[in-house]
């Protein structure tokens, strides 16, 4: 079993979007200045995260570029800044979804094997899957250079836990990301729709879906 982390097990809360507001405070101390009101930094901030999530650069990178261009000179120091705003929110700011505790100690009672598999950088994913009493490994997208719906990414997946792509059901919120790329890379993709939206229609149909995780023993 493979499951997707951000608004799957838990919800951070624009964790990320929140450090880069104080690693911007830090700047401006410093030195550097904002760009704009802080409406438009959100906005600014939140453009830069996709584009990070999506693999055109690594978090290092992300707030190199950002420091630089609000004046600061020395961006290194701000790297490990950012890192450690970041790590230290995650017992604050992330929140376990409802029923992933109780399912988690069901599969383990039933001995079914569980990985994560989530887009992000290490340790922060790692961490916050440890917030939600998770133990089993993190397979983390920087460290596999691969990022989810990449068939590579799924194919880690099914290499860490051991298993055929055929024999792994993942679970996520996301229908491009998580479903479609799990089933086009192989496996079963599970959708985990808590917000009764629609699945979009010219995706490949989920195996199943579920609305809430303590549903999902009963598909395994």
């Amino acid at each position: 079993m493979g499951f997707d982390f951000d608004h799957t097990l838990g919800i951070d809360n624009k964790l990320e979007r929140v450090a880069f507001l104080r690693l911007l405070e830090d700047a401006c101390a410093r030195g550097g200045r904002c760009i704009g009101t802080l409406a438009e930094e959100i906005v600014r901030i939140d453009g830069l995260l996709a584009e990070q999530r999506s693999g055109a650069f690594t978090i290092e990178q992300a707030v190199e570029r950002f420091v630089r261009d609000r004046g600061t000179r020395r961006p290194i120091p701000f790297v490990e800044r950012y890192k450690r705003i970041a790590l230290e929110m995650v017992d604050w700011f992330v929140v376990p979804q409802p029923g992933v505790r109780e399912m988690l100690v069901e599969l383990r009672s039933r001995a079914i094997p569980c990985a994560i598999l989530t887009n992000g950088w290490s340790p922060l994913q790692q961490r916050k899957a440890r917030r939600v009493e998770f133990d089993g490994p993190v397979v983390v997208s920087s460290d596999i250079g691969a990022q989810k719906p990449q068939p590579q990414a799924f194919a880690a997946l099914a290499q860490e836990l051991g298993i055929a792509p055929e024999d792994v059901a993942y679970v996520g919120d996301a229908p491009e990301a998580d479903v479609a790329g799990a089933l086009r890379a192989g496996l079963q993709g599970i959708w985990f729709d808590a917000e009764g939206v629609t699945y979009p229609p010219d995706l490949p149909r989920p195996s199943a879906v579920i609305h809430n995780l303590t549903e999902l023993a009963a598909l395994v």
